[in-house]
């Protein structure tokens, strides 16, 4: 193998003042014992509200090898992502979270499994930390991208992993508005596989992730992705009309059979068209969301704006 690859850690950091620090020190306490391997850190403020911006102006003037970018305005996570796979120089990319949940100590698993030939490894963990609002919404991620995106159902994917220079370098060249990280990594290589390792729990702070959040990135992914939820409305509205003919069928015959039955079932009747009326406006509401991003990035909207960059060698 050869001397010292270079391993860039890509971090989007957001209300990690108090955090960021502890992770950095683990990411030099890991690499110390890898010997064949050099690294770089690149920290990403996503418009952080509170000093985090501050804090990775005092890391980087600390330590040599990390760089800092400040976004200038909150573009979420997987932009936030795409700018530190921009600026990253490394052999191999790893991505972690800022908050130290995620377990920096044990990246010499998925720089292994990097060696033994695997394109992108991703960390699954036996026992999530999260509570119960983040492990509903990262079940919702996974069967969203088992369903639209093609994702093997026995995958983990997560927000550590590892990536080949190469998948990289593909997923850069992404230019739209709307990034994913997941859905480059799934249309760029199937050689990807898992190691488990220990998920810990936030000892400081509550996660970024909204509600409204969740939603965003879960209408990213498989509008950015995929047809099929499309497709699903064209199934759904072939399957309603069936469903409306073969009534009107049976309205027809049981009137030529009974006469004299009085007609009813208004009830029904404003039933079925408010539901025809309901799935009508959703599926013009996501032709809408498919039309809407295509304007968006037909006009160039950037995925992240950097307002400041800081080095090193800038700080002395």
């Amino acid at each position: 193998m050869p001397m010292h690859k270079l391993v860039s850690f890509i971090i989007p950091c957001y209300r990690s003042e108090n955090t960021i620090e502890d992770v950095i020190n683990e990411i030099e306490g890991a690499m110390d014992m890898l010997v064949l391997y050099s690294y770089e850190i690149i920290l990403v403020n996503d418009s952080s509200p509170d000093n985090t911006w501050g804090k990775i102006c005092e890391l980087v003037k600390e330590h040599d090898e990390i760089r800092g970018f400040n976004l200038a305005k909150n573009f979420g996570q997987h932009a936030a992502l795409m700018a530190g796979f921009n600026a990253a120089r490394g052999d191999i990319i790893v991505c972690l979270d800022d908050d130290g949940q995620t377990p920096a100590d044990e990246v010499g698993k998925l720089l292994y499994q990097i060696e033994m030939g695997a394109d992108v490894v991703y960390a699954r963990y036996a026992h999530k930390q999260h509570n119960l609002f983040r492990n509903f919404g990262t079940a919702m991620n996974e069967w969203m991208a088992h369903v639209m995106l093609g994702k093997p159902k026995d995958l983990f994917v997560s927000s550590y992993f590892a990536a080949r220079r190469f998948v990289v370098d593909e997923m850069v060249r992404y230019k739209s508005s709307y990034p994913y990280v997941i859905g480059l990594v799934l249309r760029t290589t199937k050689n990807i596989v898992n190691v488990d390792v220990t998920h810990r729990a936030r000892t400081v702070g509550s996660s970024g992730y909204t509600f409204s959040k969740l939603m965003g990135l879960w209408i990213n992914g498989f509008t950015a992705f995929s047809i099929k939820p499309l497709r699903i409305g064209t199934m759904m509205g072939g399957i309603v009309a069936c469903f409306g003919f073969l009534y009107g069928i049976y309205t027809i015959i049981k009137k030529i059979m009974y006469p004299d039955l009085p007609i009813a079932g208004f009830s029904a009747l404003m039933s079925m068209v408010t539901l025809m009326a309901g799935m009508i406006m959703i599926m013009l509401g996501l032709v809408g969301e498919y039309i809407g991003r295509i304007y968006i990035s037909q006009n160039n909207n950037p995925q992240y704006v950097i307002r400041d960059e800081v080095t090193h060698e800038e700080t002395k």
